[in-house]
């Protein structure tokens, strides 16, 4: 019977750990399914997700999650209406998170083609991928030795930007028959739409919307709704402004300033670039998004599939316009409290400059 273990989470101990539930929901109808699970620290727990993607011929897997016998099962019943899988994509190079869940993906399914992004890298021991498990005779590099299904699907490339032990590239895909444009990291969008993960299991929400360690996990719709906004604040800052007292066995003490942070960082479900990509990866490489951005403005994209957060995010053909024009003038909202959330990233920036891990920006 097909269950949620994965034994391989040591590799990336990540929550939920050994236990990695797994659903299945249809974003385009009849074209593009994704596999949700949640991962985190210290119950900040976020959704991440593969994607399916039907194409002629058959099934195409972007973006690897923890490959539990009940992950496979829901891919299998998707192959008996749709076709058997050819073609598995691993579109980043610096996302261990995708990268642990290949190799089990890779053997579920042994007729199907892999390819991954150039610059793939292993932390802390440089390893070659069949050292880590690849199928070396099925894997194939994008843009290296051309692209899977050229004909309907477009590929381009977020980066590459030069990291400590490796570099940041992101294979991006727009699927032409629906206008998705399928990536990993480089957009977010949040909003008060919580992944139903959480729902089935709640206790990250409840732990986080308590306001003292002696306060219960009590249960209602307002202290889920709580706990949601306040773990995203974690997930996208890593140290939000609004926490002025951390525990360790008790939650974390927040100032009254903290909704009025999520409503800043959310703007209303809009679709922008991840603070954490925009503080410590992009700050010496804003060329490389200004044209990435660019070019999806370029493209015609009717929606986009981040694995993170919100999906699928409707979009316009002023959406990555006005995207490109903000970034290229660097008009991050530059009020008080924006920049006192991203002080601790921007500080922690600082410090791996110092140590010479990334370029000076």
């Amino acid at each position: 019977m097909a269950n949620d273990n994965w034994p391989w989470w040591p590799l990336l101990p990540l929550y939920p750990y050994g236990q990695r539930r797994t659903l299945c929901r249809e974003l385009i109808p009849g074209q593009i399914w994704a596999l949700e699970q949640l991962q985190g620290v210290f119950y900040v727990a976020v959704p991440i997700r593969m994607f399916v993607v039907k194409i002629e011929g058959g099934l195409l897997l972007y973006g690897a999650v923890a490959t539990t016998s009940a992950c496979v099962e829901l891919i299998r019943q998707l192959e008996l209406q749709h076709g058997a899988v050819c073609t598995i994509v691993h579109p980043t190079s610096s996302g261990l998170e995708h990268k642990v869940g290949v190799p089990a993906l890779a053997r579920s399914f042994p007729g199907a083609q892999v390819w991954v992004t150039p610059g793939q890298w292993s932390f802390p021991i440089a390893l070659p991928l069949p050292w880590l498990g690849f199928p070396s005779q099925r894997v194939k590099q994008l843009f290296v030795d051309g692209t899977p299904h050229p004909e309907q699907l477009d590929w381009f490339g977020l980066g590459p930007v030069p990291l400590g032990p490796g570099p940041f590239f992101e294979a991006c895909c727009l699927h032409q028959a629906s206008g998705s444009l399928l990536i990993t990291d480089g957009l977010i969008a949040v909003s008060d739409r919580r992944p139903a993960l959480l729902d089935n299991n709640p206790k990250p929400l409840l732990f986080h919307a308590r306001e003292n360690g002696e306060e219960p996990l009590l249960d209602t719709p307002e202290k889920r709704l709580k706990g949601w906004r306040r773990l995203v604040l974690f997930a996208c800052y890593l140290r939000p402004a609004a926490v002025s007292q951390v525990f360790r066995l008790f939650p974390f003490r927040w100032q009254e300033s903290w909704q009025q942070d999520f409503e800043q960082l959310s703007k209303g479900g809009a679709l922008q670039v991840a603070p954490i990509l925009e503080e410590l990866v992009f700050p010496r490489h804003r060329s490389l998004m200004a044209d990435w951005l660019l070019r999806c403005s370029e493209l015609p994209i009717k929606w986009v599939l981040p694995a993170h957060f919100d999906a699928p995010v409707a979009v316009n053909s002023t959406t990555f316009t006005n995207l490109y024009t903000s970034w290229c003038t660097d008009s991050t909202d530059s009020s008080v409290l924006n920049t006192l959330n991203r002080d601790f990233l921007r500080s922690f920036n600082r410090k791996i400059e110092k140590l010479k891990l990334v370029p000076l920006a």
